[in-house]
C-alpha cells in the first residue's frame, strides 16, 4: 500500500493570496510590467520552502467596463523548486474567487443591507437574481467568522448591534476590497 507523506500544516507559513497593494487594474498591469517581484510570496504555501521562481502569467477576464480593453489581465505565476507545484497571488483590485469587482458587491451588499430586495438589487446592477442571491448568502453564511476576525483587529466593528449594522459601519470605515483582503490575511477563505 502507498502512503503519502503528509505536511504538517500547523507549521506550514499561510500565504497572503491577496497583495495589500495595486487598487487599480492599470496599477496592477505596470506593476506586472516592470517587475512581478512585489507578487512574490515569502514561502511555498504548499510546502513552505523558500525562494519561489517567476513561472510566468496566465490571463484573467477582470476588466468589466463596457469595451474590456484591458482584458486578459495577466496574473503572476510563481513555482515551487522543492514540490514543483505553483501557486498565484492577486492584486487588491481583483476577487479571487468571483467574476465582478469588490466595488460592484459592495454596492449589491449596501443596497441588500439597506432593506431592498434580491429582485430589485438584481435588476439594479443588471446582475442575474441568482447571483445577488448566491453573494448575499455567502456573506450571511460566513459573518460570524468574517466579524469575529474583523473585530479582532477593529475593535470599534464590534460595538455593532447586528449583522446588517456591523456590514455598515465596516464598510463606511474601509472598502469591501480592504476587509476581504485583511481576512486573507488571517487565513480565511474569502469569495
Amino acid at each position: 500500500m502507498f502512503l503519502r507523506r503528509r505536511t504538517n500544516i500547523k507549521n506550514r507559513p499561510a500565504m497572503h493570496r491577496i497583495v495589500f497593494a495595486f487598487l487599480t487594474l492599470e496599477q496592477h498591469r505596470r506593476a506586472i510590467e516592470s517587475s512581478c517581484a512585489s507578487y512574490r510570496p515569502d514561502r511555498c504555501p504548499h510546502c513552505g520552502s523558500g525562494c519561489l521562481w517567476c513561472h510566468g502569467c496566465y490571463g484573467r477576464k477582470a476588466d468589466r467596463s463596457a469595451d474590456g480593453e484591458l482584458n486578459p489581465v495577466p496574473v503572476a505565476r510563481f513555482r515551487c523548486p522543492s514540490c514543483t507545484r505553483t501557486c498565484s497571488r492577486l492584486p487588491l483590485c481583483i476577487c479571487p474567487r468571483r467574476w465582478y469587482g469588490w466595488s460592484l458587491q459592495q454596492k449589491v451588499l449596501q443596497l441588500l443591507i439597506a432593506g431592498a430586495s434580491l429582485r430589485r438589487t438584481a435588476t439594479v446592477f443588471a446582475l442575474g437574481y441568482h447571483t445577488v442571491r448566491r453573494w448575499w448568502r455567502s456573506l450571511v453564511a460566513a459573518h460570524g467568522t468574517f466579524a469575529f476576525h474583523l473585530c479582532s483587529r477593529f475593535a470599534e466593528l464590534g460595538r455593532s448591534a447586528d449583522r446588517d449594522d456591523f456590514w455598515l459601519v465596516c464598510l463606511h470605515r474601509m472598502p469591501l476590497c480592504e476587509a476581504m483582503a485583511w481576512l486573507d490575511h488571517d487565513g480565511i477563505a474569502v469569495p
